[in-house]
């Protein structure tokens, strides 16, 4: 079954990114790919994904290969981006419900991975679409910038394990 998944990774005072927008804080930290809740158990189980503009420039300014996931990517956006020759990516405008059936029928079983930024996946959340959390949390505090989660969510805590520098943590969302 399907499930909707904003998997990321925050600083201790719950931030994902700092107020201009850098990850150096988040790359320079140890981590384990195959550990506990590791990224290559987790996106072999995702067959579609989303973000919000910002995270897809973030990725464009930052991944020398450009856009290299292997999964169709929509992106919400009012920008005009340039058409990369590779990976699926779809720009949408369109209500989150429409582009969530679009997404989990692609996913074909598989999971859809909402990869930021938390006010996106806030939305998700408040159309009742966001079903789980997986948040790495690093040993630093960033006192501002892009909030983890800008929204009140009830979560249930599933599972907890340490990942190298990491705090990991796997909440459900609790639905009404």
């Amino acid at each position: 079954m399907t499930r909707t998944i904003y998997y990321t990774a925050t600083s201790l005072d719950g931030f994902i990114a700092t107020p201009d927008h850098s990850l150096e804080w988040l790359l320079t930290r140890d981590t384990d790919h195959d550990g506990p809740m590791g990224y290559n158990a987790f996106i072999a189980d995702v067959g579609a994904m989303v973000m919000g503009a910002s995270t897809y420039q973030w990725i464009l300014d930052h991944d020398p290969e450009g856009f290299s996931y292997d999964v169709p990517c929509w992106v919400f956006t009012h920008r005009d981006f340039p058409r990369q020759d590779k990976g699926d990516v779809r720009f949408t405008q369109d209500a989150i419900k429409t582009v969530h059936g679009e997404m989990a029928a692609v996913a074909n079983g598989k999971n859809v991975w909402v990869v930021g930024g938390g006010d996106l996946a806030g939305q998700f959340a408040d159309h009742g679409l966001l079903d789980e959390l997986i948040v790495s949390i690093a040993p630093v505090t960033l006192g501002a910038g892009a909030p983890l989660l800008p929204r009140e969510l009830e979560l249930r805590v599933t599972e907890v394990a340490r990942n190298g520098d990491f705090a990991c943590a796997r909440y459900d969302v609790v639905k009404p």
